[in-house]
């Protein structure tokens, strides 16, 4: 007995209409009898001489100019046995010709040479002559007439066989109210539900949403003492940081219906579409309460409004009214909560983020070493571990990774694994995937011995000058092992986690990233093209510091806007500059002038120490890769042959793999990579 609250099942129309199935029978009928029909073999005009040389034409019959099909005299005979045709019957490709009468009048001499032949062998031998029938190809007209018939046979069946039943629905399911119902999908409750204790390293924002979930559970709770918990929750957050893993397990401990449904889901070519379908979500959300709606990417409907720019402007702008409209219509008793996540808050239309519809900002960020410990943990609870393996190493050496990141990180641990046949996942397996993750899989190129001492002086110059500025973070592993997009690498990390840094760690990295351009034009006398990405990297850091970051006594301590904000994004075309030209060209002046210190000072490091410039780069031509401890035993004298023997005995293992972060003004956490191409 199916329970009280089940729905009744309700009987709905077939797909077909009662004659379509013997349509259907018609056309599988047809199908099989041509499959049946026995096809013609088709030769080659070589085969084709054969069968003419040797007397074996019966019959054959051009078709147009380029075809014909033929019939040889003895189907059972050698030759027809040997060019395998089905019932001595055969198919050809004519050379194109205008004129068929040569070949015409050669195959009939051909053919009466050979009667000839046999009645003189044997005079009562009554072979008939070879029957030459022309005809015109009929395929032209057949083609014109199936282009104008099978696009209108596909409309009228796909008519009567889909859009017609769906019509006829008498349950209101028809075609164009499937087409405006919202496709949110929903996951029912106790159904692969997840909870806070999946969710690992966002303890504060848990604490945040706890109230939500007490909401759900209880809202009674709440109306004791007039309450109102936010209806409205904006997860704000780079990508990959664990914002729809929130929203699900927040659904998870309440045990409640969790609609879930893509900012970019709500769009589509026609006018009204979008807002129907958030009506039709809203609808179904309060029909179904307590429940949570999750709007991911929220950016993508909820952009500013009046920028005109972009095409279905006016489709966006009527869905994100509708979404206005609907959150504002909550009831203080209606338990339905709205959580929508996004990277890009600084789009968002301000009428979205008032009081009363979005008005509690939840910020997911990257987490801490402590909360990459506990994802690890998660992420690593189903593998088959080693005793050797500190989870807390990894944590703290993965600056600057999200919760994404920290999976892939494991699952490519256990793939490193998996390919050298282990069966528990070792320290090693770790940093290899570290590697791989951040600078790629290494490329099996053999670079010329000179373009390898280049890349080996390029390294060493961002090394020793790491090893050398007093602010700049420790060095963590030079190499000049091809990966990825360059051909060697220069990796520094702090060794905690930073909110901010100061403007000597600015303009040391600036010095840092000078490194290899400095080395290359003290070794070689000139810069080289594998500088490019260190080139970027000092000029964005030197922008921020003067337009930004206040950090240049010329210009004072003014933040001026340098082209960050686009009007595609959801900003205003016309934007009113808050600089003059003569504040553009200093800018231009300042930043030209940190960048020209900052190589002055990398040079002027790299003279001052030639001497352990050429030591460290023929150190990496031997050993390829060096740590901090290599090359700290290599600058002290440690022989170059003997850094693995002492390595072994005074460290045991390698150091940690830095994070290879981006560096992304204003926000610069995380490791840094330096490589030559």
């Amino acid at each position: 007995m199916p329970p009280p609250d089940a729905a009744k099942p309700v009987r709905r129309l077939g797909p077909l209409l009662p004659g379509g199935w013997l349509v259907i029978l018609v056309l599988a009928a047809v199908a099989v009898a041509l499959f049946l029909i026995p096809s013609r073999r088709a030769i080659t005009f070589t085969e084709f001489e054969r069968l003419v040389e040797a007397g074996q034409l019966k019959k054959l019959t051009l078709v147009g100019k380029e075809r014909a099909v033929g019939e040889v005299r003895d189907k059972d005979g050698d030759l027809a046995k040997e060019l395998k045709l089905t019932a001595g019957q055969f198919g050809i490709r004519l050379p194109p010709s205008d004129n068929a009468y040569d070949l015409i009048r050669r195959l009939q001499k051909t053919d009466a040479d050979d009667r000839g032949r046999r009645k003189a062998a044997s005079p009562a031998d009554d072979t008939p002559p070879l029957v030459i029938d022309p005809q015109d190809d009929p395929s032209p007209l057949y083609g014109q007439f199936a282009l104008v018939l099978l696009p209108l046979a596909v409309f009228v069946a796909f008519f009567v066989i889909v859009v017609l039943p769906r019509l006829k629905d008498p349950v209101g399911g028809g075609f164009l109210n499937s087409y405006v119902r919202s496709p949110a999908r929903r996951y029912e409750k106790g159904r692969g539900r997840l909870s806070f204790d999946d969710v690992a390293g966002m303890e504060a924002c848990k604490r945040e949403l706890t109230e939500v979930v007490d909401f759900l559970r209880d809202p009674d709770k709440f109306a004791r003492l007039g309450a109102q918990v936010p209806k409205g929750v904006l997860l704000v957050g780079p990508p990959g940081t664990g914002k729809t893993l929130l929203a699900k397990a927040v659904a998870g401990e309440a045990n409640v219906p969790f609609y879930s449904i893509n900012g970019s889901e709500f769009i589509q070519m026609f006018v009204g579409v979008g807002a129907s379908r958030v009506r039709d979500l809203f609808r179904t959300a309060k029909e179904a309460a307590p429940c949570v709606i999750f709007i991911d990417e929220i950016d993508a409907v909820g952009r500013m409004r009046g920028t005109g720019m972009g095409g279905g402007s006016d489709e966006r702008e009527q869905t994100l009214n509708q979404i206005l409209s609907e959150m504002d219509g909550f009831a203080p008793a209606e338990t339905v909560i709205v959580l929508a996540a996004t990277n890009r808050p600084d789009v968002l239309d301000t009428a979205l983020l008032r009081p009363g519809r979005f008005d509690r900002h939840i910020t997911v960020d990257r987490p801490t070493w402590q909360g990459r410990l506990a994802i690890l943990k998660v992420h690593t609870r189903n593998k088959p571990l080693a005793y050797t393996v500190d989870l807390e190493r990894v944590a703290r050496a993965m600056i600057g990774m999200s919760g994404a990141e920290l999976r892939n990180l494991c699952n490519e641990a256990a793939l490193v694994a998996t390919r050298l046949g282990k069966n528990v996942l070792e320290q090693s397996d770790f940093d290899d995937a570290a590697d791989r993750v951040r600078l790629g899989a290494k490329r099996e190129d053999q670079f010329p011995e000179g373009e390898k001492r280049r890349t080996a002086y390029h390294e060493a110059g961002h090394a020793l000058v790491a090893w050398m500025e007093p602010h700049c973070d420790p060095l963590v592993r030079v190499s000049i092992v091809p990966r990825g997009q360059t051909g060697g690498v220069a990796m520094v990390q702090p060794d905690e986690d930073q909110v901010s840094q100061g403007q000597a760690q600015l303009l040391a990295m600036m010095v840092l990233a000078m490194g290899g351009r400095a080395a290359d034009k003290l070794v070689y006398g000139e810069p080289r093209t594998g500088e490019l990405m260190d080139l970027k990297m000092a000029t964005r850091v030197a922008r921020a510091m003067v337009t930004q970051y206040g950090m240049s006594e010329a210009l004072g301590p003014v933040h001026y806007k340098a082209g960050e904000e686009h009007h595609f994004l959801g900003k205003e075309i016309t934007e009113e500059r808050d600089h003059s030209e003569d504040t553009t060209r200093l800018i231009d002046q300042e930043v030209r002038r940190l960048l020209t210190e900052a190589e002055r000072r990398a040079i002027d490091l790299l003279k001052t120490h030639r001497d352990k410039l050429d030591v460290l780069a023929n150190a990496l031509l031997h050993h390829e890769e060096l740590d901090r401890v290599d090359v700290e035993q290599v600058l002290k004298g440690v022989p170059i042959p003997d850094l693995r023997k002492l390595r072994g005995l005074i460290v045991g293992k390698a150091p940690p793999p830095a994070a290879d972060v981006a560096v992304e003004p204003p926000a610069l956490p995380g490791g840094l990579a330096l490589g030559g191409v």
